[in-house]
This record gives structure tokens, C-alpha cells and sequence, in this order.
């Protein structure tokens, strides 16, 4: 797709419009046409028949009841035979860089009609920078649909993780894949205007949208936030969460993907008598088995549908809703002349089984199987070694000295009180030859966070309970939000080896006991994305599951539980090479209680 490097999608040019107008006229003919169509017309909300669509080139040329004269003997023509056409999906919200590649993604999603996708990419930045960012950025270029990428705000409990320079911003906002500052956490912005602030202005004089993540924000906080100029949040988990929001001018992503799953409580609100147009559909990421079972965008669009909202307003909050949000409109999300030819062909609105998927006018699957592949990138030798350790870690790295004799002493704990949501909490740890011992009877091990990128090597150790351990240790170098490895373990030599795994694999999952390793999923890829095929991918992190139940973690994701411990997104103590962070304030706390 061309788009100009001003960063707002290249308009056609002047040559394109004209071919446009003269296939629009019947003056020449359409290299596609797709005729016997009802067409969903999601800008009056009309389902209308008998209608036919002509394409030239990427774009639609003609929609109406009459495109015989510009069928000629080269056009491709789709018999559409009564069947319904919708217009390709766009997610709006989702995380791409992470587990799989966007040629394994892209597989998957190309067969279910979404044709544009909106990714944040901040998991990139914290270990390999801006150039990381525009590496990753290219391999979702001349795909058979179109990406487009936020940039990080770099919200982080690591000051070494925090924030993006000016420049960095810049560079990025200037391309015209990048369609604005992703998502940043109210907290940190209330807490910190000074740094955020100055981004947020550096965005939108470019002319491009604040993403937003109001998680727990209500009234006045609320309001102080929406003020900052931020557009949209997918944070709300039922529907008053979401009036509430939709009241103060902001565009609601409804989630439902692999970390949460909100549509079915949110689905109420279809019965408030209020106007749904700022409603948009997104998953916010899925995982690969979620992705193999159920699919992507055309999951949710169904599950809306079946949830009970009107087909046709469903499928405007996969489409229109979310073009409209990013201030694309004028090129995708709905059948009209000058849009993107995308389109879906299904069997009505109430079912939505893509039986052919057209992208920037060509035929990229037809019943469930792909027809135009996703292109392989070649990532840079630096994107691929970013588990830069200046050394082997060992089992003294990973203890805890106590500096006064004593038998017991008191701690901050991080607390699992669900396997995200974390609380502070105190308690005392016994002591063994001046070392802090982890108490296995009260569910207590170590976690610890080693920065890879940054200060390479430099590590935080600290306690949590409730995680379940009972022996081994796991480890992965995928930490939310910061740059860290970060270590789960009842042993500090399994904590080691488990570490050290990561970094000759150059990132990875690891579970490990006794000095063995049980199980790993290999993440070459700035340390958190696979270059494996999706299926192994699933079955690896099937594994991972069982290997850590076997030694006593129970929460149904111990992978996500793990890389979570470093997020700035979900309350309340977290742990980064710096030490605990407690959230509510944004300040470092010792682990000694004095």
C-alpha cells in the first residue's frame, strides 16, 4: 500500500482517481467485480440488495445496482449468489509483538476476513529501542493486509524503561504506519504530566490519536485523564463502566480476546436506548490456541451478534466505528466508491463465516483456506540478540543478605490475591546464616527481576506469595513493560540456571528443576516473539503450563501470572530491577520492613 512519510495514509493519486471515475462511468472496465451481492451499508445501517461492487486496482470504483458495462472479459468476476458482503474487519486494539510472528499471526487471521489491524508495539522499545520499534514496523509492511502500529509511551515502573525521547516519538509519528501514542496508564499520567504531558502534545500536533487505559479510574480522575486528550480505552468491564466513558466523548473498545474476555457483561448495554456509534470491537491480543480455536475479529463480531446486539451495529464496531476513531474513514471501513476494496463475503449477518476474503482488491482466501500468503521478515542481527547479560548469573546473585542476627525478620511481599492482581503485604521470613529463606509452608518463593538491556545484569530480589512453586524455578524474558528477565523460584540455583537458559537462547520461557530444564519455548526475537510455527508455539506453552502445575503453580496462565509481575497496568506491588514498586504511589519500597 502506498502511503506517503508525512504519517497520514497517502490519499490515491490523481492517475488512480481518474481510472477510478472512468470504470465508476463504464467508460473502462473493472479488474474485479463482485455481483448478486446484498451489501451491508454500514454508514445508513441499510442491508441492501441486489447490488454489485467494481474494483480497480486496490480501490472501489462503482457500488450500486448496475456495474454491467464495466464488466469486461479480463475482470474477475464474483458471482456472489445472494449471499451477504460485508466490509473487512479492523481490530482496532491488539498486541502483535509477542509469542508469534506476523507471518504465523497473518496466517491465521487472513482466513477470517480482517484486513486491517491496529498494534501497539511498546513491548519492543524497553529492550531494543526506536530501531527495534521500526524493525518490528517493517515486517508488517506489504503484508495482504494492512497494519498499522502505535507508538510506545513507555509507561514503566523502571526509570530505565521509562518514557520516549522526543525524537525517538518523533520519528516514529512521522511514518504513516503509525497512528499514534498507544495505550498509557492514567496512574503514571496523573502522576507524572510533566514527562507525559509533552508527548501527548507532540502526538496530536501531528495529527494522530492518544490511545487511552482508564483501568480503575472513576469521576474526577476519570475526567482529569480525558482531558489529556486521550480518544479511546478497551479497560472497561461492564456496562456502566462503559456509559460512563461513552458520556465523556471517548471511543470504548469492548475486549474480548485471550487476557480478558468483557463483551458478554459489557453486551448490556444494548438495552440503556443509547447511541452505540463510539462502540468498537477489539481482542487486545490472543493467544496462539485461542487464535487456532476460535480465530480472530470474526470470533468477537459473531459472539457480539450472538451476545444480542443488532448484526448490522456489530459489524459498524468492527468497521466504520473503528475507522472513524483512527480518522480513516475516508479509505476503509465500509463499501463505498474510493475505499480500499475489502470485502467479505458471508453467508447473512447473523453468521459471520467469511467464505471469501477480498483485501486492496485481491482474493486472499475463499472457504477457510488462504490463498495469498503473508511475507517473511528478516529481522537485523540486533533484533535478534537482545539478552545482552555480561555474565553467567549464579546461585549467590539470586540471595538475600540480612544484615542483622537475627532468626525471623519482617518483609514486603508481593501478594497474589488473583493470578494478575497483586496487594503488599507483610509478614515475616526466617533467617538462615544471615540470609532471607523463602517459606515454602506459607506459599512464599523468591522473584527477582534482571535487566538485560539497560544495565545489563543488574537485579532486584524479592518475595511473593500465592504464585504456588513449590520447587524449580520459571523464568521469562518477556516482562511487561520493562527491559527486565523476570525470575520466579524456590531455588536460587534453578533461579540461576533458568536465567542463564534465556540468555544462550537469547530470550525464551523457561521452566527448570534440580538444574534441569523441563521445558522452554524459544523467543529469538527481541526476546519476546517466537520464529516457531503457531501450532508449536501452543503446544510449547501447553507444556509450559503442565511442567509448572507439576511443581505446584496453579493459575490458569503461570506464563502470564510471571510476565505480568513487572506491569505498570495492574494493581498494586510489582518488582523491576530496581526494586518493589508500589503502584497507588509510583515510589520504590524496600523489601525490609524496618
Amino acid at each position: 500500500t502506498a502511503m506517503t512519510k508525512t504519517g497520514i495514509p497517502k490519499p490515491k493519486t490523481a492517475e488512480e482517481t481518474s481510472q477510478l471515475i472512468k470504470v465508476a462511468l463504464g467508460q473502462e472496465k473493472a479488474d474485479l467485480a463482485v455481483i448478486n451481492a446484498k451489501v451491508v451499508n454500514v454508514y445508513t445501517g441499510e442491508i441492501l440488495e441486489k447490488q454489485s461492487v467494481t474494483v480497480k486496482g486496490e480501490w472501489i470504483a462503482y457500488v450500486g445496482p448496475d456495474a454491467g458495462d464495466a464488466i469486461g472479459p479480463q475482470t474477475e468476476v464474483i458471482d456472489a449468489r445472494g449471499q451477504t458482503v460485508i466490509t473487512g474487519l479492523i481490530e482496532g486494539h491488539t498486541h502483535m509483538a509477542w509469542l508469534y510472528s506476523a507471518y504465523e499471526f497473518l496466517k491465521y487471521v487472513i482466513p477470517g476476513g480482517t484486513t486491517t489491524i491496529v498494534t501497539e508495539t511498546f513491548e519492543v522499545y524497553p529492550v531494543s529501542g526506536c530501531d527495534g520499534v521500526v524493525d518490528f514496523l517493517e515486517s508488517l509492511k506489504d503484508q495482504p493486509v494492512k497494519v498499522f502500529g502505535t507508538a510506545p509511551a513507555m509507561i514503566s515502573i523502571s526509570q530505565a524503561a521509562r518514557g520516549i525521547p522526543p525524537a525517538a516519538l518523533e520519528k516514529l509519528l512521522a511514518r504513516d504506519d503509525v497512528l499514534g501514542l498507544g495505550e498509557s496508564y492514567w496512574q503514571a499520567v496523573l502522576q507524572e504530566p510533566a514527562r507525559i504531558l509533552p508527548l501527548y502534545e507532540q502526538t496530536l500536533t501531528a495529527g494522530k490519536t492518544l490511545e487511552g487505559h482508564s483501568a480503575g479510574a472513576s469521576d474526577k480522575k476519570l475526567a482529569a485523564y480525558v482531558d489529556c486528550g486521550i480518544s479511546s480505552c478497551h479497560e472497561p468491564i461492564d456496562a456502566e463502566q462503559v456509559l460512563d466513558r461513552l458520556r465523556l466523548g471517548l471511543h470504548i473498545m469492548i475486549r474480548e480476546g485471550s487476557i480478558r474476555r468483557d463483551l458478554e457483561k459489557i453486551a448490556r448495554i444494548k438495552d440503556n436506548d443509547i447511541d452505540l456509534r463510539r462502540l468498537l470491537l477489539s481482542t487486545d491480543g490472543v493467544e496462539p490456541a485461542d487464535l487456532l480455536e476460535k480465530g480472530f475479529m470474526e470470533f468477537v463480531l459473531q459472539k457480539a451478534i450472538n451476545c444480542g446486539f443488532d448484526p448490522v451495529g456489530a459489524i459498524q464496531m468492527a468497521t466504520l466505528n473503528v475507522a472513524e476513531h483512527f480518522s480513516l474513514d475516508t479509505i476503509i471501513g465500509g463499501i463505498a466508491p474510493g475505499r480500499y476494496a475489502d470485502m467479505v463475503v458471508i453467508p447473512d449477518v447473523h453468521t459471520i463465516n467469511a467464505r471469501l476474503v477480498i483485501s486492496m482488491g485481491r482474493v486472499i482466501a475463499r472457504e477457510g483456506k488462504i490463498l495469498v500468503f503473508p511475507r517473511k521478515h528478516k529481522y537485523t542481527p540486533k533484533s535478534l540478540n537482545s539478552v545482552k547479560l555480561p555474565r553467567d548469573m549464579e546461585p549467590a546473585d539470586f540471595s538475600i543478605r540480612v544484615e542483622k542476627d537475627t532468626a525471623e525478620t519482617r518483609v514486603r511481599v508481593i501478594d497474589l490475591v488473583t493470578d494478575l492482581v497483586t496487594a503488599e503485604l507483610e509478614t515475616q521470613c526466617p533467617v538462615i546464616d544471615g540470609y532471607l529463606h523463602p517459606d515454602l509452608h506459607q506459599d512464599v518463593v523468591k522473584a527477582s527481576a534482571i535487566d538485560r538491556t539497560h544495565c545489563p545484569g543488574k537485579i532486584s530480589n524479592g518475595l511473593i506469595k500465592g504464585f504456588g512453586l513449590k520447587s524449580g524455578a520459571m523464568a521469562c524474558s518477556a516482562a511487561w513493560d520493562t527491559s527486565d528477565i523476570i525470575v520466579v523460584g524456590a531455588d536460587d540455583a534453578d533461579m540461576a540456571c533458568a536465567a542463564n537458559r534465556i540468555h544462550t537462547l537469547q530470550g525464551g520461557a523457561v521452566v527448570c528443576e534440580k538444574g534441569r530444564i523441563l521445558v522452554e519455548l524459544p523467543l529469538p526475537v527481541f526476546g519476546i516473539m517466537s520464529d516457531l510455527p503457531i501450532e508449536d508455539i501452543a503446544r510449547r506453552l501447553k507444556e509450559i503450563k503442565k511442567a509448572a502445575s507439576a511443581l505446584g503453580v496453579r493459575h490458569p496462565d503461570p506464563l502470564l501470572t510471571l510476565i505480568t509481575l513487572t506491569g505498570a497496568a495492574i494493581p498494586y506491588l510489582r518488582i523491576c530491577e530496581e526494586g518493589l514498586v508500589n503502584l497507588k504511589d509510583g515510589k520504590t519500597r524496600s523489601l525490609f520492613v524496618n
